[in-house]
């Protein structure tokens, strides 16, 4: 997707490394030598806070090279630190480039030991979990693992790990943990391995990885986490090793997708999915003009989508466009451009609320709009300050967007005008935007030709 350059208010995945709160240098410490030391541990930092924003892990208020702007549902590889004692804070990343750090953790680092530190709970309850082993090397013929519960909605449950094909009723859980317990480091042989996760007591799955296949050598840190994307699982897996981590979603999982339509000059339209030669897949019926449809669960895979007009579906605006649609991932369908030239943009929806910000998204989907200036305001005064976004233009690529702006609490007034004259095109009115909410504003064509744009709202206008 085309992202406009300038930035209305930064955003905490492109926040540089900080050195702020005491720091007395601009450039980030680095606590990993290019040798590591005779003495040293191992730390890894995860983030599985659902509802707070990416962070930053500093240590005495100055940052650490690649500790810097961590986002849910991830973690760091091991880092080699040199032994001793340490002040680490995570500072979370708030609208227009603030910061504030949410946790102090005091640390005294052994030699040969590796610490695992989860900022763990919703933000109101934000804590540090912190799971120390002693390091030691996995034989190549054996897989280390290890698991927490790490999902603060989540209650006490049950884990398995078995074959891919066992009858869970036939089975012992490895573990029962509540919110913030852990097993033991646990060695199994290589091999192809399915993890399910009940209700403590019960034998009703309600996570389900399916069959993996898990190499030797491995050792692997596994933190269940709470669910914030599609799919009716409560948690998934966030796997981590010692370089990288990756999450696993429940097997059943579907991606959510839906439509808006944002073609003036086209009639309420149906929009169908071809799979392999069927094209009896009915998504959406009867989507009109500015119409935006609930999500529906869709099956991860890939579809050719059709857009055809309610009234007689022989009348075709869009045929054939390729979409490939990820499990637990949110999607809109929006149909753009004019009818005898229909475009389909597929777009990612974040729908992960933040505690500490509004998150807003502008579109320029207006084809009979020229470049455009946005203005984000308190007032609706624009004469004397600067657009936050300029010489943004309609494109038959991929939209021009904003992105997900985080925005303080508080009343805005969105304004649109020609890009270099201050004539408004569009103006919102004032808007309260609430912390925890999701914003998304489509500017599109008039209702008849010649009239001026206007805007769709979806998500929480």
């Amino acid at each position: 997707m085309k992202n406009i350059k300038t930035a209305l208010i930064t955003l905490g995945s492109v926040f540089a490394l900080s050195a702020c709160l005491g720091s007395d240098s601009d450039e980030p410490i680095d606590f990993v030598d290019p040798e590591p030391p005779s003495l040293s541990a191992s730390v890894r930092i995860v983030h599985a806070s659902p509802d707070a924003p990416n962070v930053n892990v500093l240590s005495s208020g100055n940052s650490i090279s690649g500790l810097s702007d961590l986002a849910y549902e991830t973690a760091t590889g091991l880092a080699s630190i040199r032994t001793g004692q340490f002040d680490f804070e995570v500072e979370a990343l708030l609208p227009a480039g603030a910061s504030a750090v949410v946790l102090e953790i005091p640390a005294t680092l052994e030699d040969g030991k590796e610490y695992n530190v989860l900022a763990v709970g919703d933000t109101a309850n934000i804590a540090a979990l912190l799971v120390v082993n002693d390091e030691a090397a996995v034989a190549m013929d054996t897989v280390r693992a290890q698991v927490v519960h790490a999902a603060p909605a989540a209650p006490t449950v049950d884990v398995y790990v078995t074959a891919a094909d066992a009858n869970i009723a036939d089975e012992q859980p490895l573990a029962t943990l509540s919110f913030n317990e852990f097993t033991g480091q646990v060695e199994v042989p290589a091999g192809t391995y399915r993890i399910r996760v009940t209700a403590a007591g019960t034998t009703t799955v309600v996570f389900d990885s399916g069959s993996l296949d898990l190499a030797g050598g491995s050792d692997l840190f596994i933190a269940a986490t709470q669910n914030v994307g599609a799919g009716d699982a409560p948690i998934n897996l966030l796997v981590a090793d010692r370089t990288s981590s990756f999450v696993i979603a429940d097997v059943n999982t579907t991606a959510k997708v839906r439509a808006i339509h944002g073609i003036a000059d086209a009639p309420a339209v149906d929009v169908f999915a071809d799979v392999e030669g069927d094209n009896d897949i009915l998504l959406f019926d009867g989507a009109p003009f500015k119409g935006v449809t609930p999500y529906i669960n869709v099956a991860a895979g890939d579809y050719l989508l059709d857009v055809k007009a309610d009234a007689d579906n022989s009348i075709v605006a869009i045929d054939d466009a390729a979409v490939s649609l990820v499990a637990g991932v949110r999607y809109t369908a929006l149909a753009n451009n004019t009818l005898a030239m229909a475009d389909l943009d597929l777009i990612v929806d974040d729908g992960r609320r933040l505690a500490t910000a509004a998150q807003v998204r502008i579109f320029h989907a207006s084809q009979a709009t020229g470049a455009v200036d946005i203005y984000v305001s308190s007032d609706g005064e624009i004469a004397n300050i600067e657009p936050a976004f300029s010489g943004v233009a309609y494109s038959t690529d991929m939209l021009a967007e904003t992105g997900y702006v985080q925005l303080a609490a508080g009343d805005y007034v969105v304004t649109v005008t020609p890009t270099g004259t201050k004539t408004a095109a569009i103006e919102t009115g004032v808007l309260s935007l609430e912390v925890g909410k999701i914003y998304t504003a489509i500017a599109v064509d008039g209702d008849m030709e010649g009239d001026g744009p206007q805007l769709i709202v979806a998500d929480d206008f």
